[in-house]
Parts: C-alpha cells; sequence; structure tokens
C-alpha cells in the first residue's frame, strides 16, 4: 500500500512531479468515460484495430458490500507505458505500476480465441504403432492476452503446480516430426492448497470481508505465524491449526462463515443508517460476553482434551506398527498429551516428571520424522577442538545440537528454515562455535561478533544488535559489512524505541511532590515534563516564557485526562492576589503546600 501511495501522490519524471495511478482505496471496478476511452485509443495504437472491440467493456462487482466511491484503479496515462517510466521508479513501484498499465489496459481489449483440442496421433515406426494423445489448448487470437508480456514459456506451470497445456497450432491429417516424447505417470491428488488469490476468491464467493480488506487478512495470517506463503502455496502451522481449533470448539458460532457475512451485512446497514450502531455493539456484546464468561468456567484439562481430539491427526500421527499413537514411545504406558509451556504448546508424556518426553508440535498433519521420534539422541561425531560427542536431539522447543552432556553442555537449537534431517557435523559444530568474532570495529576498538538470539540471526557490537537477513550470513559476513549494518541499525534508532531523549530548554524548579519539572523540545514541538506525564504547550506559547505556576497547571490537567503517573493527578500551584481586609491591613493567601508540610503550615499560622 505504501508503493502505490507513492505512485499516486507523485513521481518526479523529467524536472516533473506527475501521479501515474489514480486512487488506489477502493474497491470500484469501473474506469472513467474518459479513461475508458483514453485506453481504446492507446490498445489502437499499441496494439492494432484487431485488438480493439466493438464496444467498451463494463464491468461490476460481485461483492455486496464493496466500497466503490472511486473507480477503479488505473494508469492516469495509458500512454506512459511502464518501459517509458522504468529509468524512473525503484523495483517495487515498477512492478506495480506494470500490473496496474497491464490490467488496466487489458480489461478493455478484445476476448482471446482459444480453442480446445485433443489431438490423437499415430506413431508408426516399421510396422510397430502406438496410439499417443495430446489434450491442450490452441490460441488463435491472443486477444487481451498480447498486454502481457510476461506470459510463461512452453513447459512452465502455472501457479496450481499444472502445465499450461498450450498446443501449437496443427492440422487433420497432418504430419508431424517427432522431437520428444515425454511418459508421464499420474496419481489421484488431493485438493489443491489455497494460494492467497484463490483463498480471496473464496472469502468474497462467502461474503467475508470486502476488497479493499484481504490483502490486510492475508498479511495478518502470515505475520502472526498461522500460515505460510510456500511457493505460492499457503501452509496451515501449528499454530494457527492451535488458534482454529480452539475457536470451533469454544467460540463455534464467531468463526462461522455465516455469522461473519451477516456481521458485515449490519455493518453496512449501520454505515447507511439503517440501524442504530449501539444496537448493534448490545447485541454482539450481550452473546459474546456470555460465551466468555462460560468458558472461563473451564480447566486448562478441559481445553486441552477437546484440543487433544479437534487435533488428534496432526498432534499423534499414525505409528508405522499400527500401535495407539497416545501412548508414550519412551515409557511405553504413559500417555502423550498436549502440553503448555513458557513458549506455547508441545506434546508430552502424563509421566511427567518419571519420564520427560516432549516433542514440538508439528506443522504436518501427518507428522514427519523429526517429530515421530522419542528423545533419543542421535550421534554426529566428536567436536575437532574439545572431543566432546556432538548429538541431535529433540525437546519441547524443537530439535537442536548438543556438545557433551550435564549442566555445561553446550546447546543451540536449529535455526529457522533447517531441519534435523539436514543436519550434519559440520553444521552442528559450526552452530556449537557461535557466537563468532568477525572482527575489532574500526571507530571503537571493540569486538563485533555475530550469534543466533531468540529473535534470529544478529550482529553485536558493544551492546548494540542489528538483524541480519539469514543464518548464513552469520557464518559468512564480513568485518565492513558489519560494520555498515550496525551503522544502518543506529541512522534509524531515531525512531521507536531507539530515539534519545528530548533536549531540554528550560528548568522551571522542582514539583511540589518531588522531581524536576523542565520544558523540552519534542519530536511534536515543546512540552512540559514532570516525571512520566508530559504536557503539550499552547500554540504560539514561548517556551522561554513558561512559569512555574503555568506548568503545574498543564502537568494537573495532563494528569487528569489519564496521564502515565500512577499517583492521582497533581493539583497546581495556585496564587491569590493580595486583598486588604476591612481594617486596611494587607493579607496574603499563600498556595496550598504538600499534604506532609500541613502541620508546620498549621502551626505557624496559630502563632501568628
Amino acid at each position: 500500500m505504501q508503493v502505490a501511495q507513492k505512485l499516486y501522490e507523485g513521481v518526479d519524471i523529467g524536472g516533473e512531479t506527475v501521479g501515474l495511478i489514480t486512487y488506489m482505496r477502493t474497491d470500484g471496478v469501473q474506469m472513467a468515460p474518459e479513461a475508458v476511452e483514453a485506453s481504446r485509443k492507446a490498445i489502437a495504437s499499441q496494439f492494432g484495430d484487431r485488438y480493439l472491440p466493438e464496444k467498451p467493456r463494463f464491468y461490476s462487482t460481485k461483492a455486496k458490500n464493496a466500497q466503490e466511491a472511486h473507480e477503479a484503479i488505473r494508469p492516469t496515462d495509458f500512454n506512459r507505458t511502464p518501459d517509458q517510466v522504468r529509468r524512473f521508479l525503484d523495483g517495487d513501484m515498477l512492478r506495480l505500476y506494470d500490473l496496474v498499465w497491464k490490467r488496466g489496459i487489458a480489461s478493455q481489449m478484445a476476448s482471446a480465441e482459444i480453442e480446445r483440442t485433443t489431438a490423437e496421433i499415430t506413431a508408426d515406426n516399421g510396422g510397430q504403432k502406438a496410439g499417443l494423445r495430446a489434450t491442450g489448448s490452441v490460441i488463435r487470437f491472443d486477444g487481451f492476452i498480447a498486454a502481457y508480456t510476461d506470459a510463461k514459456e512452453d513447459g512452465e506451470q502455472t501457479d496450481d503446480g499444472e502445465e499450461d497445456g498450450r498446443l501449437p497450432e496443427i492440422n487433420a491429417r497432418e504430419n508431424l516430426a517427432k522431437q520428444k516424447i515425454n511418459a508421464s505417470q499420474h496419481f489421484t491428488e488431493p485438493p489443491p492448497r489455497y494460494s492467497e488469490a484463490s483463498l480471496i476468491k473464496k472469502m468474497e464467493e462467502l461474503g467475508i470481508g470486502r476488497p479493499s480488506t484481504y490483502a490486510a487478512t492475508v498479511t495478518t495470517l502470515l505475520d502472526r505465524d498461522y500460515i505460510t506463503n510456500d511457493k505460492r502455496k499457503l501452509i496451515p502451522q501449528a499454530k494457527g491449526r492451535l488458534v482454529t481449533a480452539f475457536l470451533e470448539s469454544f467460540f463455534t458460532r464467531y468463526v462461522g462463515y455465516d455469522f461473519t457475512a451477516s456481521l458485515e451485512e449490519k455493518l453496512d446497514q449501520v454505515s447507511a443508517g439503517e440501524v442504530n450502531w449501539k444496537d448493534v455493539l448490545r447485541d454482539f456484546w450481550k452473546d459474546f460476553f456470555a460465551q466468555i464468561e462460560e468458558t472461563k468456567e473451564l480447566r486448562v484439562t478441559n481445553v486441552l482434551d477437546a484440543l487433544n481430539e479437534e487435533l488428534a491427526p496432526l498432534v499423534f500421527p499414525k505409528r508405522e506398527d499400527g500401535g495407539d499413537p497416545r501412548i508414550c514411545q519412551v515409557c511405553g504406558t504413559g500417555k502423550l498429551s498436549l502440553k503448555l509451556g513458557k513458549y506455547g504448546a508441545f506434546v508430552g508424556c502424563s509421566n511427567y516428571p518419571e519420564c520427560n518426553f516432549t516433542r514440538q508440535l508439528s506443522s504436518e498433519s501427518n507428522g514427519d520424522q523429526e517429530a515421530a521420534v522419542s528423545n533419543e539422541p542421535q550421534a554426529l561425531g566428536k567436536d575437532p577442538h574439545t572431543g566432546e560427542e556432538i548429538t541431535l536431539r529433540s525437546g519441547r522447543f524443537g530439535p537442536y545440537v548438543q556438545r557433551g552432556d550435564g549442566k555445561e553442555a553446550k546447546r543451540s537449537s536449529l535455526p529457522k528454515g533447517w531441519t534435523p534431517s539436514t543436519i550434519d557435523h559440520e553444521k552442528a559444530v559450526a552452530l556449537l562455535s557461535l557466537p563468532r568474532d568477525i572482527g575489532a570495529h574500526p571507530e571503537s576498538g571493540k569486538m563485533i561478533s555475530t550469534g543466533l538470539g531468540r529473535y534470529g540471526p544478529f550482529v553485536l557490537h558493544d551492546g548494540t544488535y542489528a538483524n541480519l537477513e539469514s543464518i548464513e550470513d552469520v557464518f559468512s559476513i564480513g568485518l565492513n559489512r558489519a560494520v555498515s549494518v550496525l551503522a544502518d541499525k543506529q541512522s534509524k534508532a531515531g525512531a521507536g524505541r531507539g530515539r534519545t531523549a528530548a533536549a531540554s530548554l528550560k528548568e522551571l524548579g522542582d514539583h511540589p511532590d518531588g522531581g524536576s519539572i523542565t520544558v523540552r523540545d519534542g519530536r511534536y514541538g515543546p512540552y512540559v515534563n514532570w516525571g512520566k506525564v508530559n504536557a503539550t504547550l499552547p500554540k504560539g506559547k514561548d517556551p522561554q516564557s513558561v512559569t512555574v505556576e503555568e506548568a503545574l497547571v498543564l502537568i494537573s490537567e495532563r494528569a487528569a485526562k489519564g496521564g502515565t503517573t500512577k499517583g492521582k493527578p497533581v493539583k497546581a500551584k495556585t496564587t491569590k492576589a493580595a486583598a486588604k481586609s476591612e481594617d486596611g491591613a494587607t493579607k496574603s493567601t499563600k498556595a496550598k503546600a504538600p499534604a506532609k508540610s500541613k502541620t508546620k503550615t498549621a502551626a505557624k499560622a496559630k502563632k501568628g
């Protein structure tokens, strides 16, 4: 979306800032009439009249809740081809503009003419005949396909892993020259997994979400590790299966397709002013709160029992010997079950602590080799430096390598992307040798090292950590690149957790409840600071002219609105003007002192 925003706001093209695409936050599929006319002219000039249909094409969305206040995303000028703007755009911007331009121009082009063909071929070799069959399609006229220059080459597979099936143009009783014959065996396969495109299409059919939220939904699933994208196929992970099983077991109504679709309709009625939004929230919360209260009464064992049953094919894969998959393979008497640990769920034995068998929750439904075996260590060889035995093991947090035995043994978890089946002696030694010293920093003289932590591979210097892209970088990165990575990390430290404290402009003194009051220059302008309370100065107020009394008032108001202080809002110091009594004597009312000094103040007043 950020890349689309840049294309919409404008790009410098030859000294002129030009917006390349129209507004991108829309579900509309219809282009403006002037854009349709412009696209038809571009088609005629760039592809020829044969590719121009007789009438403009008009489209309508199938989604009932689509937001069509704006027209479809399209190029602002169809004559501005991707090749013409290539030198002005970076990689991501060019790819996105190329997609928008091609889709926009293709939507108004003539249809392709594709003939489904089955060719029966008789092969004759010295009287020996064989019947061959080729099934596919022949393109008689490419039409809108001509707009896509990235058409797949012959033999390349589609997103579904199937061959494109295009055949060259052939005629009946034509003599063919044999080039090669490929013999292939086909097996019945289960339905293909969802890709991003097919998942979004299914969501649209079920009425879940709206076009403008589909991409964000898929991104959230990926970011939370509920699924992974493997060659454009969305593979469910153990965490995602666990969450889904819990919701389907205890919040069935709220994860149903019908409920989600009906709630979308109610929200559309709210936006149209047909239904009061408070009524919708009240109806939702009434039933949802009752469901939460009911679930709160459950014991952890009740939840685990339900998940064991729901996830049985994943958690307890079938054993090759046909035995009970829930019987512990180590002690032979314990029963395996899901357990909850500090870092998530895992499979453990009911005889714990007598039996310490644990297994990481596998993401594959049929189980794999490393998930189906016990904790018996697998010897990989001896360490070349210490002579200790190196073993591959499986623990509650996943597979790991270990050097030696006992509490002093060194261990290292396998990095993401490495599986136990690929671990050999060389890789194990490399993991156990971490952290790896690269060299002294040219400025500070302190050592720079790399290692593998909880959040992945990193480079470290003087307490500053910087992430590395892959585990291979841990073993191969040199001093120059390490310094560059650390410099990039420090340059970004101004934002987020790493930004420096705001500069102090003026010291105002101590607060009545303790702690100094200062005026500081922040990212969004000057403000008054006391402890954890920050109060923005009024617009136009000179920071140097702020008094203690004004600062106390601002701090008190900020604290009353829900500031970050743990105590009660602080009452500001107030000074009342001197007033004359009836007898002409001048009386002054002093500012209220802190609670701890009330006794002294009262004593002084009595004495006077």
